[in-house]
């Protein structure tokens, strides 16, 4: 059975355009993208979904509450029978309320190798200016479960990338992006599709 998946998003959607490249080439047999959210009505992420001819909806966070935007979130993955979540580039954590409703079903890609330069604060170009300032020679990816703590669920997946002389935080980020975050994603979606068997969330 073919798991339905749910990408969140807030911007401009490069790791969701990983995913639905590596569907588009059947490398997600056990995986079907049937819905993109948006917590941000003018994220970019939503054009490269309708590109692809996949649903989109928008949740958005201003001006609700935690409660009132987690709730409306829950009804709109419900209604379309999600199995998966992927959070993709999505700046909004999500309480341990939420969370807690599905377990190990919420996959996060995090731009640095876990247990290093994560958790709260840590994210986007935070991430690789901090490895950059610690000096480590490699950072990478980490995909993993999504539970009550920022970054703290169980890894699915990593991969390493080398730290070069004269990087900055924006070229690291790239590297990342291109040689850890679009090829873990996919993957590590594919993986957990495939061992699930299809039950809705």
């Amino acid at each position: 059975m073919t798991a339905r998946v749910a990408v969140l998003v807030s911007g401009g959607g490069t790791n969701l355009q990983a995913i639905l490249d590596a569907s588009a080439r059947g490398e997600m047999p056990s995986a079907k993208v049937a819905l993109v959210v948006s917590s941000n009505p003018e994220a970019f992420a939503l054009e490269r979904a309708r590109r692809a001819g996949v649903e989109t909806a928008v949740c958005p966070r201003a001006g609700r509450t935690q409660a009132e935007f987690e709730a409306g979130l829950e009804g709109v993955l419900r209604a379309r029978e999600i199995d998966l979540i992927v959070l993709a580039g999505f700046m909004t954590i999500l309480s341990a309320a939420f969370v807690s409703k599905y377990p190990e079903r919420i996959l996060n890609v995090h731009p640095s190798l876990i247990p290093s330069f994560c958790g709260a604060g840590f994210y986007g170009l935070r991430v690789h200016r901090a490895a950059l300032d610690y000096g480590v020679k490699v950072t990478g990816a980490t995909v993993h479960f999504v539970n009550e703590i920022p970054d703290g669920g169980r890894i699915i997946a990593q991969k390493a990338v080398d730290v070069l002389e004269g990087d900055t935080p924006e070229s690291l980020q790239r590297r990342v992006m291109e040689q850890a975050e679009w090829v873990l994603l996919p993957r590590a979606v594919e993986k957990v599709a495939s061992e699930m068997g299809g039950t809705s969330i």
